[in-house]
């Protein structure tokens, strides 16, 4: 007496096709999920106890990025600004604006105002803004078109190969030193070809790959 029926090969195939898409649609989820913008909160704006805007500030108003960001030449951190640096413009404009209630009171109790982090790499991870900085590495090849963001938000993920596609290939990103904070910089006929700029940067890709490099 047979154990399966007639039916039973039928079933089987259609049940190992049915199988097929499921598996493919969990492997695209396992791929999709980790580089969504949800998960590495890209183009997400985190909220702020004052709600600062670059566009404001940069495009609006001409401050150079380093009259925040004073470290960042020098040192592997760029630095955030203290409550002084704020109020040597709004003691006296917007000085009792709601808005700013936050960096009075701080600038008051001398108690920093305590930023969210928008960009965060993990703890194995070495990242050094100086040293881009005196490669020729402009504030927008990472950080976006930061200049014209209302609420500070992460422009790209940062993951692994974000950085390698650099490292492995560095000469399209680099602009003369005096142009890496220029948000607006574009390259033209005068500008010194890529070639030139690693030779003067003494940048030598076929090293940036290397393991140590960022993980130290």
């Amino acid at each position: 007496m047979a154990i399966f029926g007639p039916r039973a090969n039928l079933l089987t195939k259609a049940v190992m096709l049915s199988a097929v898409p499921l598996v493919l649609f969990l492997g695209g989820l396992i791929w999709i999920i980790p580089v969504m913008n949800y998960t590495t909160h890209s183009q997400f704006a985190p909220p702020q106890p004052v709600p600062f805007s670059h566009k404001h500030h940069v495009s609006d108003d001409g401050i150079d990025c380093r009259y925040c960001h004073t470290s960042v030449e020098v040192s592997s951190n760029a630095g955030m600004p203290p409550t002084e640096t704020c109020m040597t413009c709004h003691s006296q404009i917007w000085t009792h604006a709601p808005v700013l209630a936050p960096v009075r009171q701080s600038f008051a109790e001398a108690k920093p105002l305590r930023w969210t982090r928008v960009y965060r790499l993990p703890d194995y991870v070495f990242f050094n803004h100086s040293i881009h900085i005196a490669k020729g590495v402009g504030c927008n090849e990472c950080h976006g078109q930061v200049e014209e963001m209302p609420l500070t938000r992460q422009a790209t993920h940062m993951y692994m190969l974000f950085c390698l596609n650099c490292h492995t290939d560095p000469a399209p990103r680099l602009r003369p030193r005096d142009q890496v904070f220029n948000m607006k910089w574009q390259r033209t006929s005068e500008t010194p070809p890529a070639e030139a700029l690693l030779a003067a940067y003494n940048i030598h890709p076929e090293i940036l790959s290397d393991c140590s490099i960022c993980h130290r």
